[in-house]
């Protein structure tokens, strides 16, 4: 499958499902006329969610396979402790800078001023876990359990455990290996066939959403839906090109360019976890990322580098603020951006669960809860937006950790064929060499 063929089809899909539920929603058709219940409630809701679930099929095995084979590379080289700590220092790093800038552009712009939307509200979030639950919750008792409740953060602790173990263990550990090495051959065979029906997924996700998505929310929450997409676009532009051209030395255009179609399935599927196939496919095949660095730093980041989500919460605790006529103190302020960024951690990487997190926020920062309610009419679009934030900060964070440790072929990031060619099928980006 072209690459450039496939980012095309996807891009196509997205603007013909804008379009097509645009007009749906603006002819207002009876809910049980043919146009809503047969089509949009029906066909193309039924393809979304297909599409949704089986892109969530590949999620359990493409993590832990790419982990184990990672890890197992990584720690027989000796690199893995080194590696590990660059990884989630990076992305602690860059989601602490997310959401400070977002209470700073936040407390500029002021979105809740004059705005009193508290009465009413029926929103019951629910109830957040505190920090140390979820500091706890990262280690497995039962990895068969995490697997099956899609737990992706013991997935990823007992992955690269067993990662570990598999290089200690002689022979055996050899033998298991090169096993999981041809797992990855027959879950990147799963992937293809998965990415040869995107265009149509994609198409029927967005007719759905633009053929409900009701635009008088958006517009009683201008200003705090405008401050959420300056902030992105923001940390999109300014905070990963700089890292891009300082760490790694190297035109982030290029960067950008390469990302595409990452970028169209995260914004697509609002979910970091379900782009992650094509994710990993990029940064090896696209940006000179290697194998065993990719393979351990994209899951990873999938799961706990959530930049976009931070950014949100920190607009909309201050938003939330100002609607209730609360003063954030310096402490509260630097409590929200501790808890923010601990908090991402423990986010699953699913559309919308960022307002579940969010309560976690707003009741360590000391402001009421049910404040959710507030922003839960427009939350919808900026999560799709948020979504592509994340995964373009987990392959900057690959890029970056590829290049320090000698991992990134700088031949292959300057390549001009990788903008416009190139087979799919010869793509392997979890796979680790037996």
């Amino acid at each position: 499958m072209d690459r450039a063929k496939l980012t095309r089809n996807i891009l196509i899909g997205m603007v013909a499902g804008f379009l097509l539920g645009s007009i749906i929603h603006f002819a207002e058709f009876s809910p049980d006329g043919m146009v809503s219940s047969v089509l949009v409630s029906g066909i193309f809701y039924v393809g979304g969610q297909v599409f949704i679930a089986s892109l969530k099929l590949l999620v359990v095995p493409l993590v832990f396979v790419s982990l184990v084979c990672g890890a197992g590379n990584l720690a027989g080289n000796n690199n893995m402790g080194v590696i590990g700590l660059k990884t989630v220092g990076l992305y602690l790093l860059t989601t602490a800078a997310a959401i400070v800038m977002a209470l700073g552009v936040a407390n500029v712009l002021n979105p809740g001023l004059g705005i009193n939307l508290a009465e009413g509200s029926s929103f019951v979030a629910k109830e957040s876990p505190s920090l140390v639950q979820v500091i706890i919750d990262i280690f497995p008792s039962n990895p068969i359990k995490a697997m099956a409740e899609g737990n992706m953060l013991q997935i990823i602790v007992f992955a690269i455990l067993l990662g570990i173990a598999m290089t200690r263990a002689g022979e055996h550990g050899t033998n298991l290996r090169a096993s999981m090495a041809r797992w990855n051959e027959v879950i990147m065979q799963l992937v293809l066939m998965l990415m040869q029906a995107a265009p149509v997924g994609v198409f029927c996700l967005m007719v759905t959403l633009f053929a409900k998505l009701g635009y008088g929310a958006i517009s009683d929450l201008i200003t705090y839906f405008v401050c959420v997409l300056l902030v992105l676009a923001l940390h999109f532009t300014l905070t990963y090109s700089i890292l891009i051209r300082v760490l790694v030395g190297v035109n982030p255009l290029t960067f950008y360019r390469r990302m595409l179609p990452v970028m169209a399935f995260g914004f697509s599927t609002s979910s970091s976890g379900a782009t992650l196939p094509v994710t990993l496919e990029t940064v090896e095949k696209r940006l000179g990322v290697d194998k065993g660095v990719g393979s351990f730093v994209i899951p990873l980041g999938a799961t706990i580098n959530m930049d976009g989500t931070a950014i949100m919460q920190g607009v909309a605790t201050v938003f939330i603020a100002q609607v209730y006529g609360v003063d954030l103190t310096a402490g509260q302020l630097l409590m929200v951006v501790l808890t923010a960024t601990l908090a991402s951690i423990g986010t699953a990487a699913v559309p919308g669960v960022g307002l579940i997190t969010l309560a976690l926020v707003l009741q360590q920062a000391g402001l009421p809860v049910e404040g959710v309610a507030l922003i839960i009419g427009v939350d919808r679009f900026l999560d799709m937006v948020r979504t592509m934030v994340n995964v373009t900060g987990d392959a900057t964070v690959a890029t970056i950790v590829a290049h320090r440790e000698g991992q990134l072929d700088h031949d292959v990031y300057g390549d001009p064929e990788a903008d416009h060619g190139g087979d799919l099928e010869d793509a392997h980006p979890t796979g680790a060499s037996a």
